[in-house]
């Protein structure tokens, strides 16, 4: 679909007339070096504490801190974490839920800053996590596209690029013109996988794989991921699944409570898991 036929959906913008700087990148190979980091959460009016606690751990991973405030429960999501992250790297983040995975994934993929330490990143980094963050349900499917594109640092026109693509892949016909808010869970799925997976990132995040939608969809998504996963420079894969991690990773680090319990080749920190889980 050419830009004339798109931008004459009932947009709010005009996209021909938006202004982007690209931001631009050295040619040294990708790496995440984390040094000493923490995430400290503070929950605000946390009433009926115990039964609160109990869930935000649940939720979040880590430790809970005591707070002046009785309103405040202060959760220690990452503590002390110091990782090293290379070309070449495939990781598993293995542990219990709550144990700190998801939260270590968003800090690779700057949705959470960490509280203390040094973090440095480097490479085009793509997030399989929370692949709906940053979509405006008033916007439309193309306008979505387009935001995003540029958003994960694409010109103007390698953003308009990515659309006959993600049009393929998603098979929203019409919908596309839509704002999102109309879209229905499994249509909102299809534009946020396509539009996270539309561009090869250097470094790859998942947590755990796609599972959500009809079967057809699943299986071309999953072949779309072993795509992006094969060519990245980097793979991080939060999973339960000791199958698809010692198939995919060559080592893997065991989160426990919001730190790094075992961190080495993944057959032996699975082995190690297993021995303490007793599974």
């Amino acid at each position: 679909m050419r830009r004339g036929s798109y931008i004459g959906c009932n947009n709010k913008m005009n996209l021909l007339n938006v202004a982007f700087t690209k931001p631009t990148m050295s040619d040294s190979l990708p790496y995440i070096h984390l040094d000493n980091i923490s995430v400290i959460l503070p929950i605000y009016n946390a009433r009926g504490r115990a039964l609160k606690a109990e869930l935000l751990w649940r939720t979040v991973g880590g430790n809970l801190d005591s707070s002046t405030d009785p309103h405040i429960v202060i959760v220690r999501a990452l503590d002390g974490i110091t990782i090293n992250l290379e070309h070449g790297d495939r990781m598993a983040l293995i542990g219990r839920n709550g144990s700190g995975k998801t939260t270590l994934l968003r800090v690779f993929a700057g949705i959470y800053p960490p509280t203390g330490g040094a973090i440095s990143i480097h490479g085009r980094v793509s997030a399989l996590t929370d692949m709906s963050m940053g979509m405006d349900m008033e916007a439309t499917g193309y306008e979505n596209i387009f935001l995003r594109g540029v958003v994960m640092g694409l010109s103007a026109a390698q953003a308009e690029s990515l659309i006959p693509d993600i049009e393929q892949f998603t098979e929203l016909g019409e919908y596309l013109c839509l704002p999102v808010r109309t879209y229905s869970t499994g249509m909102m799925l299809r534009l946020a996988f396509a539009i996270s997976t539309a561009v090869q990132p250097e470094i790859l995040l998942l947590d755990e794989m796609v599972g959500a939608g009809d079967s057809a969809f699943v299986a071309k998504a999953r072949d779309r991921i072993e795509g992006l996963i094969h060519k990245s420079s980097i793979m991080v894969l939060a999973s339960h699944a000791d199958q698809l991690v010692t198939r995919l990773c060559t080592r893997a680090i065991w989160m426990d409570s919001g730190r790094v319990r075992a961190f080495g080749p993944v057959e032996q920190v699975l082995a190690d898991y297993h021995t303490e889980v007793g599974s």
